[in-house]
């Protein structure tokens, strides 16, 4: 899994949502003129046969008695030899919690699976403890290359001051299960099709660190505190005034640290947030980070924020530089092609200037977001779940219960006089902006794609890949996702991600945008203008 981004920050002009698409191509090739001639850079939010006996090259077998992992499927030499950041990692999450990490994934139960499914791990070298910790009917792994093998789409948006970022971050939150909903795109898992649709709870259960007595499993005698959740996981409170209203569950806090943060004038819901981050060890150091002066470096800070992975992150300025406060949102599935994933981008761009602009209000009980992103991973979810929504988000009302239940196609396309929908408040955003043609027409492909995944008439890439398995000649209708399967349907989203194959099942047509390396030249002209003038 490569990570990429941008060189640096897209501008705040209109024109630069046209170079979102342009500049994920570039990326795309830089990274596939590295690789060799029978290599390819795919965007898979997971690789289908991950953990599979013959899912490296070359061939390289687990060895469950050694190593960070002690898997039975994941081999050390599989985890990035560059850093040793991530071996660090695997080994403390699972020497913290005592035992080895157990992801259990329940299996897409067609007509010719095993009923009840329940693997034999002996020819993988179980000692025993597998077969205990893997549910019957469940896909099970054991390891966090499982879920930090994945890979998604992140969007991290500057705010003019901490009061922006505070309630940016808080009426995004709302939006994180319906946009893990509208992109999911992870539906096969160690070669097997599962009953979901969706990464995120594989790699919460990958990175849970917690020992069984903050599971809630046994009596607090060695630990703090009982923690609902593993440490990647849904936002537990919303950080705004108003928001502190719709914070409906307790969250655990260090009560130490947050008596600390309100006795040097920390108001009290950034001084929970803080807290709250805090109830988890570090999980990785590194020996010459160790002694630092925290008046000037806030590495400290970071090594638990940074593994603390929410949907969303709230991002202080670092000491001595010119970035501001930031707004991370992290839901998103990565999509096969740069059409698709930066629909979702500039959508999302979008509606965070629109709640700016109009003081939207999507704010819902913290209980029910969490009951949302449930629902959010389950098959097909996009189509058949209802998921909690604000009725009205131009009132700013404080009402707790002025929300419905909503299908995805509602939220984003509206119903009627009832609701407005996403897309028309995007609409309405853009009706006040001087766009020019090329970016409104591209803009315009995006949000029409969009709109055609709300109402299925495009289908997610979790479907289409689903639909591509059991449809191949090769699938016997017992879930298993063979290796010439997985060939033919890499080889497939090759083509489509290069656009030599079109797919309008999957894009809701052949879309054809405008996108471009730079904004316009003219444009440019203007801005040096007004800068050799200021």
């Amino acid at each position: 899994m490569v990570e990429g981004t941008p060189g640096q920050p897209y501008g705040s002009l209109v024109q630069h949502f046209n170079i979102v698409e342009a500049n994920m191509s570039f990326r795309r090739d830089e990274i596939q003129r590295l690789l060799g001639k029978d290599e390819i850079i795919l965007t898979l939010t997971s690789f289908p046969r991950l953990g599979c006996k013959d899912f490296t090259w070359p061939y390289t077998k687990a060895d469950p008695t050694k190593g960070p992992g002690r898997s039975l499927f994941f081999p050390e030499e599989a985890i990035t030899q560059m850093h040793p950041r991530f071996k660090t990692l695997t080994r403390n999450i699972r020497e913290r919690r005592g035992e080895k990490v157990a992801i259990n994934i329940p299996i897409y139960k067609d007509t010719k699976t095993v009923q009840p499914f329940v693997e034999d791990f002996l020819p993988y070298g179980d000692d025993g403890s597998e077969a205990v910790a893997a549910l019957s009917d469940h896909i099970y792994m054991d390891a966090m290359g499982f879920g930090m093998g994945c890979s998604c789409l992140q969007m991290t948006f500057q705010a003019c001051n901490i009061d922006e970022a505070r309630k940016l971050y808080d009426h995004l939150v709302p939006l994180c299960p319906i946009f893990l909903a509208l992109t999911a795109a992870s539906p096969i898992y160690r070669g097997m099709l599962s009953d979901i649709d969706c990464r995120w709870s594989v790699i919460a259960a990958s990175v849970d660190c917690r020992t069984c007595e903050e599971r809630g499993q046994a009596p607090l005698r060695n630990d703090k505190f009982v923690i609902p959740k593993s440490r990647y996981g849904s936002v537990d409170l919303y950080l705004s005034q108003c928001g502190a209203l719709f914070n409906d569950l307790p969250a655990v806090k260090d009560d130490q640290i947050y008596g600390k943060l309100c006795s040097n004038d920390i108001d009290d819901l950034l001084a929970q947030h803080i807290a709250h981050l805090f109830i988890r060890d570090p999980i990785s150091l590194f020996s010459e980070k160790i002694d630092q002066d925290d008046n000037t470096e806030m590495d400290h800070f970071e090594n638990i924020q940074s593994t603390n992975w929410q949907t969303m992150r709230f991002k202080p300025p670092p000491p001595n530089s010119n970035i501001g406060w930031r707004v991370e949102f992290r839901p998103c599935e990565v999509q096969l092609t740069d059409f698709e994933n930066s629909a979702y981008v500039v959508f999302v761009v979008l509606l965070t200037r629109a709640i700016l602009s109009f003081n939207l209000n999507t704010l819902i009980p913290i209980s029910k977001v969490d009951d949302n992103m449930i629902k959010s991973q389950k098959r097909n979810a996009v189509q058949v779940e209802k998921f909690w929504f604000r009725r009205d988000i131009y009132t700013r009302s404080c009402d707790v219960n002025a929300m419905d239940l909503m299908t995805i196609d509602e939220i984003i396309n509206g119903k009627g006089e009832e609701f407005v929908g996403l897309v028309a408040v995007v609409r309405q955003y853009l009706s006040a902006l001087d766009v020019d043609a090329d970016t409104m027409c591209t803009i315009g492909h995006y949000l029409k794609f969009i709109s055609q995944r709300a109402a299925g008439t495009a289908l997610t890439t979790a479907t289409w890949l689903r639909n591509f398995v059991i449809k191949h000649p090769e699938y016997r209708k017992d879930s298993v996702v063979t290796d010439g399967i997985t060939y033919d349907l890499v080889m497939e989203a090759h083509q489509i991600s290069q656009g030599e194959k079109p797919c309008p099942e999957l894009l809701g047509g052949t879309p054809k945008t405008k996108t471009a390396e730079d904004i316009p030249q003219a444009v440019k002209k203007i801005l040096e203008s007004a800068c050799v003038f200021k």
